[in-house]
C-alpha cells in the first residue's frame, strides 16, 4: 500500500520551483497537500497573498502529482494539526526554510516520519522561489550579529557601544515577527516600493527612521533597523549614551570577509514571537549588563574583521547572555528547547531579534543540515 505523503505551504505565485518540490514530495507516496489560509497566511508574513485561498487550492489541485489538497483548518505554523489527525500521513515532507523544530518534535510525538527537501530544481530550470517573484523583494531584511538594544538609549544610557549588523538578500520570505527587521522593512517598501533609491545611505536610513517613528510615536523602534536594512556588508554602528542615532558608523564591504561570514552564519527557523508579546517585562537593564553587551560587540566586530572563528563564536555567544540577562522575556520555553537543539561544533548562537522566536542565528565552521543559509547584500 502507498504511503501517504503531507505537505503544507502557502504555493502562491505557484512556479516551477513549487512544481518540483510536490514532484519530489509525491516520489515518496500519495500526496496531500494543506494550504494556509489567507487569514493564517497574513498572520505569519504580514501581507496578503497575490491569489486567493480559493484560487491556490484550484491551481494546487490540478497537479497531477497531487492525490488531494484542502485549506487547513488551523492558524500558525502548524496549522495543519488537525488535518493531520484526520490524515494519519506516514511522511511529511517540507522545505528546508519550513523545516522548524516544533514540526520535528510533532512528527516524533505522532510516529510520522520527517523528511527535508533540499530545493532541487527539475532539470535545465533555474531555482525558484515566490520571494524572487515578489516586487518587493529587493529590499533587504537585516540581523543584528552582537550588540543589538544598545541602540535603545534607556539601555545606552548606562553604558555606550556598538551594534554590528549585516543586512540580508530576501532570498526567502522570512516570516513576519521574526527579528529580521521585518516591520521596518514594511516601511521602506511604503517609500521606495522596490528598492532602495541610490544617494547618501545613512541619509536615506534616517529618512526611513523617521517615516518608521513619526512624532508623537509610543514606542520609537532602534535606529539599527533601518540602518541595517539601508546600509549593505558589515556595519558597526557606534552609540552614545543616551542617544537614538550612532556617532559613528563604519562599513565593511570586503568580499572575502562578507564571504568567510557567510560560509558560517546559518538560521535555525522558529515560530515567530506571538503577537502581544512584549519582551521588555521584567527587565533587569544595569550598567555591567550593558558594558557586557557593548565589550562582546565590539570584540565580534575585531574577530570578524581578522577572520577568528573561534572569537566570532565566543563574542556573539556573549552578546546573547549578556541580552537575556537584562531582557530574560526574550527566552521562551521554545527558545529554550531550540537552543537545546543546537548541535555540537557549533561555535556561537543567539537570536535574530528581540526574541520570543524568530530564528536562531548559528555560527559553525562545520555545515549545519537542514537550517537556512543567508547572502549578505555587498553592493553600495
Amino acid at each position: 500500500m502507498s504511503k501517504k505523503v503531507f505537505v503544507s505551504g502557502c504555493f502562491d505565485l505557484l512556479h516551477s520551483g513549487h512544481v518540483a518540490f510536490f514532484e519530489e514530495a509525491a516520489s515518496h507516496g500519495e500526496l496531500y497537500v494543506g494550504l494556509g489560509s489567507d487569514k493564517t497566511i497574513y498572520e505569519l508574513k504580514g501581507r496578503k497573498t497575490i491569489n486567493t485561498e480559493h484560487e491556490r487550492l484550484y491551481m494546487v489541485k490540478a497537479l497531477r502529482t497531487v492525490k488531494d489538497a484542502w485549506i487547513n483548518s488551523g492558524s500558525g505554523i502548524i496549522d495543519f494539526y488537525n488535518d493531520i489527525l484526520n490524515l494519519k500521513p506516514d511522511i511529511l515532507f517540507v522545505n528546508e526554510d519550513g523545516h522548524t523544530p516544533d514540526k520535528l518534535a510533532l512528527c516524533r510525538e505522532m510516529g510520522i516520519e520527517y523528511k527535508i527537501s533540499r530545493r532541487v530544481p527539475h532539470a535545465n530550470l533555474p531555482v525558484r522561489s515566490t520571494t524572487a517573484l515578489r516586487s518587493e523583494c529587493k529590499i533587504p531584511f537585516r540581523i543584528d550579529l552582537a550588540g543589538g538594544w544598545i541602540d535603545q538609549p534607556y539601555v545606552s544610557k548606562h553604558y555606550p557601544g556598538p551594534v554590528v549588523t549585516i543586512s540580508i538578500e530576501p532570498d526567502y520570505d522570512f516570516n513576519d515577527r521574526s527579528g529580521m527587521s521585518t516591520s521596518t522593512r514594511k516601511k521602506a517598501i511604503e517609500l521606495w516600493q522596490h528598492n532602495i533609491p541610490a544617494g547618501d545611505r545613512e541619509k536615506l536610513a534616517r529618512v526611513l527612521f523617521c517615516y518608521e517613528n513619526p512624532p508623537g510615536s509610543s514606542y520609537v523602534s532602534g535606529s539599527q533597523d533601518s540602518l541595517g536594512i539601508v546600509m549593505p556588508g558589515l556595519n558597526y554602528l557606534w552609540y552614545d549614551r543616551g542617544e537614538y542615532w550612532p556617532s559613528r558608523i563604519e562599513s565593511h564591504l570586503n568580499p572575502e570577509t562578507l564571504a568567510w561570514i557567510e560560509q558560517r552564519l546559518y538560521l535555525m527557523a522558529l515560530n515567530p514571537r506571538e503577537a502581544g508579546f512584549d519582551v521588555t517585562e521584567k527587565t533587569n537593564i544595569t550598567e555591567d549588563g550593558a558594558r557586557a553587551l557593548s565589550l562582546s560587540a565590539d570584540r565580534l566586530w575585531k574577530a570578524a574583521l581578522n577572520h577568528d572563528s573561534v572569537a566570532f563564536g565566543n563574542a556573539m555567544l556573549d552578546s546573547f547572555h549578556a541580552q537575556i540577562a537584562m531582557f530574560p522575556n526574550m527566552v521562551t520555553p521554545a527558545v529554550k528547547e531550540a537552543v537545546s537543539l543546537v548541535p555540537a561544533g557549533v561555535t556561537g548562537y543567539k537570536l535574530s531579534g528581540a526574541g520570543g522566536g524568530g530564528y536562531l542565528v548559528l555560527f559553525s565552521e562545520y555545515e549545519i543540515p537542514d537550517t537556512l543559509r543567508v547572502r549578505i547584500r555587498s553592493e553600495e
